[in-house]
């Protein structure tokens, strides 16, 4: 999604127009989130950027972009530009930490039977 949305509408509450626009942002990220991934993928990212325009668009992580259109709307710019593009992403493989030996196991002759 590569889109600039305006923030005060003509003929539209200002309120509403920025919820709604909200309400697609969060419906477009939960709808890319669900589709099919490729064979031998783990999940979705997705690269995000957020300015008064395209040219002024600054990469921000997909958590922030709702706080991102409040901030634009308290500081009345007249229009923002919003893009959510998502990658598929394989986990890197962790390599298990080497563990220390077990202390030595107890032998039966240390306990007594009963």
């Amino acid at each position: 999604m590569k889109k600039t949305f305006p923030l005060a509408p003509p003929g539209k509450h200002p309120d509403r127009h920025l919820e709604a626009v909200k309400h697609e942002l969060r419906k477009y990220l939960r709808r890319e989130n669900n589709r099919e991934l490729p064979e031998g993928t783990d999940y979705w990212d997705f690269d995000c950027r957020f300015g008064p325009s395209s040219g002024e668009a600054a990469a921000v992580k997909p958590g922030e972009i709702i706080a991102c259109v409040d901030k634009a709307a308290k500081e009345t710019w007249p229009e923002m530009y919003v893009e959510i593009l998502r990658r598929a992403v394989t986990r890197p493989v962790r390599e298990k930490p080497s563990r220390p030996p077990s202390p030595a196991s107890t032998t039966d002759s240390d306990h007594p039977k009963g």
